[in-house]
């Protein structure tokens, strides 16, 4: 093709795709360098930002704070995520099974995934209310401890993850669609070998299922590692304020970083606070995708 014809074609491919690159580079590239270089700033986003180098990273060594919402992210996502997968899995297994009802049940599953994150939140507070909630009624009559879910620092961790764990439905259906893309003959002829339900569950399920639950592990560990919502709605006063929840221990990442920026106007020492989460995400997401090779297993392997 001459010169002027690859340019040709060139320049009208980069007008076709001029919406996304425009959008991309306004919307995504600038906020991320811009961040960048605030996090080595001291901006209350009214003034000038002021270079102070490495002070913002400095801080946060010395940050109670910090450390209370870093540890409570990571509770939160090392509790989560493999309750997810294996709920998820489990749940996926349920509703292969041919029974009546079958696409009813499913879409009940999915459900709770298409309410508005806000409306469940205020459903879940309602839920979880120590003197009203339902969650409470419902262990009462089955002779069981009812908590204090969202005023005891024991219990209000493990209240965002039941929150979490409401919308698993989505997670559910991707490993559904995976349970349906394994042969039926492999089971049937692992069957007549004499292997157990759980022994083809180990040999074939498993292995053919282990890309997706790669896919499946890194982004529940993305969500719960960026969790707002849950905690923030939770915590909620009359006054629309959210503070930590008791203790500080309902206090996220996200919401502390949300805190620094929007409402004490330390936009700089956020900035920081999000590309040490960045740091983060990406040094679990590499060790994930590094210990794959031993566990997860491909067609062409």
């Amino acid at each position: 093709m001459p010169r002027t014809d690859r340019r040709r074609e060139l320049l009208k491919g980069l007008a076709f795709a001029s919406p996304f690159l425009i959008g991309f580079a306004v919307f995504i590239a600038y906020p991320i360098l811009a961040s960048f270089r605030y996090s080595f700033t001291d901006f209350n986003l009214f003034q000038e930002p002021t270079a102070v180098g490495l002070d913002n990273y400095a801080h946060m060594l010395s940050d109670d704070r910090f450390w209370r919402s870093l540890g409570n992210t990571l509770y939160l996502t090392a509790l989560g995520v493999p309750l997810t997968i294996v709920i998820a899995l489990a749940g996926a297994h349920v509703l292969n099974l041919p029974v009546r009802g079958q696409p009813l049940f499913r879409a009940l599953v999915y459900l709770p995934t298409i309410v508005p994150v806000v409306v469940g939140g205020y459903l879940w507070r309602w839920l979880l209310n120590a003197q009203y909630g339902f969650v409470n009624h419902l262990l009462e009559l089955l002779r069981l401890p009812a908590p204090l879910w969202l005023e005891s620092p024991d219990w209000s961790r493990p209240a965002i993850v039941l929150m979490s764990l409401w919308t698993v439905g989505g997670t559910t259906i991707i490993y559904l669609a995976a349970l349906k893309e394994i042969p039926k003959d492999l089971h049937e002829a692992a069957a007549i070998d004499g292997a157990g339900a759980w022994r083809r569950f180990r040999h074939i399920t498993w292995p053919t299922l282990s890309p997706i639950t790669l896919f499946q592990v890194i982004v529940t560990l993305i969500s719960f590692l960026q969790i707002f919502t849950q905690p923030y709605l939770l915590t909620q006063t009359r006054l629309n304020e959210s503070s930590g929840g008791p203790d500080d221990s309902m206090l996220s990442y996200s919401m502390y970083l949300f805190q620094n920026a929007f409402v004490f106007l330390k936009m700089g020492y956020a900035s920081a606070m999000a590309w040490v989460m960045f740091l983060i995400t990406l040094v679990i997401t590499a060790l994930l995708l590094a210990s794959s090779r031993r566990w997860v297993h491909y067609g062409s392997r």
